[in-house]
């Protein structure tokens, strides 16, 4: 018969190894979070209009569906 506390460390090991890749991308996702903050302050100091330029890359994620349905 199969030993259940062998089942459960796997089961634990591999529910940690989860929670560590989740947490290592929450840790990526704030590192890109903050390279976006600098570019967007590089593109202001060159003169960048940056609300103009959040607007251009929120239209660009739509559809182009989406936009024709709006004009």
């Amino acid at each position: 018969m199969s030993d259940p506390n062998n089942a459960y460390n796997v089961t634990a090991d591999e529910l940690r190894q989860f929670i560590e890749r989740f947490e290592q991308l929450e840790s990526e996702k704030k590192d890109v979070a903050e390279q976006q903050k600098e570019l967007m302050a590089e593109a202001k100091g060159r003169g960048y209009d940056t609300k103009v330029m959040k607007k251009v890359v929120a239209l660009r994620k739509r559809k182009p569906d989406d936009i024709a349905e709006e004009e």
